[in-house]
C-alpha cells in the first residue's frame, strides 16, 4: 500500500494492527469520566477485569449504581462513583473535590466525557455547549486531581480525542459562535482541538513529575453520542451510521493498552489513534492558538 502523507495516515491507521498488554492493574485506581455508556463503559469493564478498582464520575447516579453492583459481582474489585454533569463546571469542581478528599492515590485518569450537537446551547455560565464538555469541564477535572496524580506517580492522564479534531473550527474569538454560522462539526472539532493544546501545555508542566498524559481517538466505534440531538439525527446514527463503525470493545482494548502498558511509562504528549501513535492536524500543533486557549481556559474555568 502506497503511503499517505504524515497528516492522512489516520485514514490507513484504521486498519492497523492494535497493540495490546496483558499487564495487572491488581490494586491500582482508576478514574473514569463519562463511565456508564460508550467509550468510557468499555474502559471500565476492561480495566476492571485487569483488577483496577474503579472511581466513575457521571451523570445518571441510576446507572451508576447499576453498573458498581454488575462489576462488583464479576471481578474483585471495588468500584464507587461521584455526580457530575460535565455540563456545568461547579459540578466538575465539586466531584474533583470529593474525590481528591476521599482518595489519596490516583493511578490512571481517563476522560471519555462528550458531547455533538448539531444545535447550539450555552451553559448556565454562557459558555458553548459543545466546547463546556469537552474542553473546559475536562480540563478543569484534570488540573484540579493533577496534584494527586503527581502524589501517586507513576501515574497516567489519557483524553479520549478524536478525529474529528481535523474539522478544526476553532476561533479564538469567537469560541462561542456568536458572530459566525454554527454547526455540530465545526462545534466538535473546535473542543477536541482546544483539548489538543492543552494536553500538550500538561506534558510540558508535568515533564519531571513521572505523570504522563496522552490523547487517542477510540475507533470508529457504536456509541451513543450525539444521543442528544433530533429524531432524524437519532435515526440515522442507529440505523445507518451505526453499520459501518465497530464494537466500542477496540476501545476498551486500546484504553487498557495506553494506561497499563509498559511500552508508554515514559510516553507523553502524544496523539494516538487507538494504540498507533499519530500525527495530529497541523492546526492543532500552532504554538501562538496553544497559549491563548491555555490563558482563555484557565479564565473561564476559574483555574487563574
Amino acid at each position: 500500500m502506497k503511503k499517505l502523507p504524515d497528516q492522512l495516515v489516520f485514514l490507513q491507521n484504521r486498519k492497523a494492527v492494535q497493540k495490546t498488554t496483558n499487564e495487572s492493574m491488581s490494586g491500582k485506581l482508576s478514574v473514569i469520566s463519562g463511565s456508564t455508556s460508550g467509550v468510557g463503559y468499555v474502559a471500565l469493564k476492561r480495566l476492571a477485569m485487569a483488577g483496577s478498582n474503579i472511581v466513575m464520575v457521571c451523570r445518571n447516579e441510576t446507572k451508576a449504581i447499576e453498573i458498581k453492583k454488575d462489576i462488583e459481582s464479576k471481578y474483585d474489585i471495588s468500584v464507587d462513583y461521584f455526580i457530575a454533569d460535565f455540563s456545568d463546571l461547579d459540578q466538575v469542581r465539586n466531584a474533583a473535590t470529593k474525590i481528591i478528599e476521599k482518595y489519596k492515590k490516583i493511578d490512571v485518569l481517563i476522560n471519555s466525557a462528550g458531547l455533538h450537537s448539531t444545535k447550539k446551547y450555552y451553559n448556565k455560565d454562557g459558555y458553548e455547549l459543545v466546547f463546556t464538555v469537552n474542553h473546559l469541564a475536562t480540563y478543569l477535572f484534570t488540573k484540579l486531581l493533577i496534584p494527586t496524580l503527581i502524589a501517586s506517580a507513576p501515574s497516567r492522564i489519557i483524553q479520549v480525542n478524536s478525529e474529528g479534531h481535523r474539522f478544526n473550527g476553532l476561533k479564538i474569538d469567537d469560541l462561542g459562535f456568536k458572530k459566525r454560522l454554527y454547526t455540530g462539526l465545526k462545534s466538535y472539532g473546535q473542543s477536541k482541538t482546544a483539548q489538543l493544546f492543552t494536553v500538550w501545555q500538561l506534558a510540558k508542566e508535568l515533564e519531571s513529575t513521572k505523570v504522563t498524559i496522552n490523547a487517542m481517538h477510540p475507533g470508529g466505534v457504536r456509541t451513543n453520542i450525539g444521543n442528544n440531538n433530533g429524531k432524524l439525527y437519532r435515526w440515522f446514527l442507529h440505523h445507518v451510521t451505526w453499520h459501518f463503525l465497530k464494537d466500542p470493545s477496540i476501545s476498551g482494548e486500546a484504553l487498557y493498552y495506553l494506561a497499563a502498558s509498559k511500552d508508554l511509562v515514559n510516553v507523553t504528549g502524544k496523539f494516538f489513534n487507538l494504540t498507533i501513535e499519530e500525527l495530529p492536524a497541523k492546526h492543532a500543533l500552532n504554538q501562538d492558538n496553544q497559549a491563548k486557549i491555555i490563558e482563555i481556559s484557565n479564565k473561564m474555568t476559574g483555574l487563574d
